[in-house]
């Protein structure tokens, strides 16, 4: 990965190499500014005597990932610098409000201590969404504006939505029926390829082409719905014919589970429907130039250019893009993980106390989300040990790698790397890399 550069104001400045990046420390000319993502600061330079070249972030926002990507623009391609897939923790708020919610009902219940139930501060302001989707727009818009101040950012790409087959069949649609429709923004091949797990119904295929099925053929009258359609390959369609799928399918579990997912919605795409004008607008409020793109375009340049799916990279192929040069890099892995709770009583799956938390936030000077470096010299655990630590009251500690957790550090082999910031940090290759 590249190194961000900042002056010795704090400036930023064109980002360099790793090899660069160690060349300036080992002869004293820069200092360590941050540890991940890597940011050096240099003692001898202005941002005056230097000459910048253009660089823009792209963003392809998801409902789980959003994958983000440094580039610099240049005349025949964009050349990647930086790859980060950004993992949000939308659906533990959701179970986190819903847990507490069910908490307070039974409490009122049972005729314990509770909260007074209020019912006049249920007014919203305009543009209100969930807080797991809050979520999502703000963990996005914050590492965005961390990378402007690491790197001279001068534009920003983001994709928006993917081919509108609603707008496609009927240009004039519009106010309800479209925010409304069945699709949302997603294409109609898109859709039932998330849908269906990119494999056939029928025989459960993976890698061959796939063909869109009606699940009640349409010589018995069956509509063109989302909801009666799913993915064949070419044998199966053909085998099937205009049987309906309780005739041809003879297995009760896959015709159980066919039917469970024909109705089931797709609770990705309505996600990033949601957010995906709230994102357009808080990244038109940094007040950089935005380029907004679909999903086809992306799908198009990533095909067209060879490059492998991630959501990163699927990030670097958002826009106007004439082709993709240093594609073949290491993407870091950014896990929102949060800073905590107030909360130090652990409750059961029915709201009774099962335990209780330290009322202490450090041991031993560390805090769980630390990152830290646990050099251990003997024994079971012996070795280098690098990740996110959780501390214990007995100076025991857990440490969160990516290959899994290590328990039972002792506190005195543990080196402080850099401060929790509520993000756990991996580094994962890319595909073909």
């Amino acid at each position: 990965m590249s190194v961000f550069v900042l002056d010795r104001s704090g400036t930023p400045l064109m980002p360099c190499s790793e090899k660069r990046a160690r060349l300036l420390l080992a002869r004293r000319r820069a200092r360590v500014h941050r540890v991940i993502p890597f940011v050096i600061r240099l003692v001898d330079r202005k941002a005056e005597a230097c000459s910048l070249q253009p660089l823009r972030v792209k963003l392809d926002p998801g409902s789980k990932v959003t994958g983000v990507a440094l580039v610099s623009d240049a005349e025949h391609a964009v050349i990647v610098l930086n790859l980060f897939e950004l993992v949000h923790r939308g659906r533990q708020i959701s179970e986190a409000l819903t847990a507490r919610r069910a908490f307070r009902r039974r409490r009122r219940g049972a005729n314990l201590r509770y909260r007074t139930p209020r019912f006049l501060n249920r007014r919203r302001p305009e543009g209100w969404l969930p807080p797991s989707l809050c979520h999502r727009v703000d963990t996005t818009i914050a590492w965005v504006n961390r990378i402007c101040c690491w790197a001279p950012i001068t534009a920003l790409s983001s994709e928006l939505v993917r081919f509108d087959m609603q707008a496609l069949e009927n240009p004039g649609i519009s106010g309800i029926e479209y925010q409304q429709g069945r699709l949302a923004g997603y294409e109609l091949r898109e859709y039932l390829l998330e849908k269906w797990d990119r494999m056939c119904i029928y025989c459960d295929a993976r890698g061959r082409p796939l063909q869109i099925e009606h699940l009640t053929a349409r010589a018995r009258n069956g509509s063109n719905s989302i909801a009666n359609l799913g993915l064949a390959c070419s044998d199966c369609n053909q085998h099937k014919g205009s049987l309906g799928v309780r005739e041809y399918v003879g297995d009760p579990k896959r015709l159980a589970r066919i039917l469970a997912t024909a109705s089931r919605p797709l609770r990705d795409a309505a996600a990033v429907n949601a957010t995906r004008w709230a994102l357009a607008n808080a990244l038109h409020a940094t007040g950089l130039p935005l380029e907004i793109a679909s999903g086809g375009r992306t799908k198009f340049n990533r095909i067209a250019h060879g490059i492998p799916k991630t959501h990163a990279l699927d990030a670097a192929c958002v826009g106007h893009v004439r082709g993709v040069l240093n594609w073949q890099r290491p993407s870091l892995k950014i896990q929102a993980t949060g800073r905590g709770r107030y909360q130090r009583t652990r409750l059961s799956r029915d709201g009774f106390p099962r335990g209780y938390m330290m009322r202490q936030k450090q041991v031993h000077g560390f805090q769980t989300g630390d990152h830290v470096r646990a050099d251990v010299p003997g024994g079971k655990k012996a070795g280098v040990h690098f990740g996110r630590v959780a501390v214990r009251a007995t100076g025991s500690f857990n440490i969160q790698m990516a290959s899994g957790v290590v328990q039972g550090i002792s506190h005195r082999y543990c080196e402080l790397v850099q401060r929790g910031d509520g993000y756990a940090y991996h580094l994962q290759a890319t595909d073909g890399f």
